[in-house]
């Protein structure tokens, strides 16, 4: 892609980004994103939720507000009952509903695969805006979801476990990164980012990137949804996770056991659908973020630190 210099394109330089930022005023930008998927669940209602809390995500991760969505919609409407992309749309229509924002529009087209996801857009003041850029040496990384939902959802697809026994994994794709993100902006969080496709350690990597620093993660610190680590030890891991640590893999200085290394890794790689956001906050205020955090009822999970080791390097014991 060409070069952008139009100034108010305020991220135009960062790679790396979770969504577009256009300046509107010195108090106001816009902020656009735009995600869409294939199902992850069979529940259709939940479906829509997952897919448009997902959407939102990027905006969260960067402390703005939701302002709009457009819907996306891929449908086979001459070989799947209209009910069943009724029901998606009601799913997503209540969890923008949920996020303060409104539906304005949306665009469809007959394809053979169902799919669905938001165009959103919302609005940040540029001074307090959050990148995945502002991370320091000495920052403390927090998680506040767990890890592990391609592997569920995996293992759901494979029939070896029931959607009533993956609830907890469903539950938190469903939920909204809202009350998170009020968290880390009000605490002044230095970065942050959601975890989404590239798994835990592939958007922590780019993060570090863009922060020009590395960072010392703690392995047994990571929260992983009920059953992840033994459906991934049984061998019900999504593809992306390879892809992942292919992509990601040099960038690991793996410090513990050696046995350990090839499960941990395809775990921590998982693609992760609507996942948590990874908030870096200087050591002193990370007692105001855990206290923010859990005002809102959301569990701050602390796994790591930011550190000045090469850039984009994770040593993980």
């Amino acid at each position: 892609m060409p070069s952008i210099d139009d100034p108010n394109y305020l991220n135009r330089d960062q790679h790396y980004a979770d969504a577009g930022v256009y300046r509107l005023s010195d108090e106001m930008a816009l902020v656009q994103s735009i995600d869409f998927f294939t199902p992850v669940v069979d529940d259709p209602y939940l479906f829509g939720q997952i897919a448009a809390a997902n959407a939102f995500s990027d905006l969260y991760a960067m402390g703005a507000k939701p302002l709009t969505a457009l819907n996306l919609v891929c449908f086979p409407a001459e070989r799947q009952p209209l009910k069943i992309l009724e029901e998606i749309l009601r799913g997503g229509f209540d969890k923008i509903r949920e996020a303060g924002a409104v539906l304005i529009g949306g665009h469809s087209v007959d394809d053979a695969e169902p799919k669905y996801g938001l165009s959103v857009t919302g609005l940040v003041d540029p001074q307090r805006m959050i990148t995945s850029g502002g991370a320091r040496p000495g920052d403390l990384l927090f998680l506040t979801k767990s890890i592990g939902t391609g592997i569920i959802n995996t293992a759901i697809k494979g029939g070896q476990l029931k959607e009533s026994e993956a609830a907890e994994t469903l539950q938190g794709m469903a939920a909204l990164n809202a009350a998170a993100a009020a968290a880390m902006v009000e605490a002044g969080a230095s970065a942050a980012t959601d975890i989404t496709g590239f798994g835990l350690l592939g958007h922590l990597h780019e993060m570090l990137i863009a922060s020009g620093a590395g960072a010392a993660i703690k392995k047994e610190a990571i929260p992983l949804y009920p059953r992840a680590k033994e459906m991934a030890e049984s061998g019900f891991i999504p593809g992306g996770a390879y892809r992942n640590l292919r992509f990601y893999e040099k960038a690991i200085n793996w410090l513990g056991a050696e046995e350990e290394k090839a499960d941990w890794l395809t775990i921590l790689f998982d693609p992760q659908t609507s996942g948590g956001l990874l908030i870096a906050v200087p050591r002193q205020q990370a007692g105001a973020l855990l206290s923010g955090l859990d005002s809102r009822n959301i569990k701050g999970f602390h796994i790591g630190e930011i550190n000045g080791n090469r850039a984009g390097e994770i040593t993980l014991s």
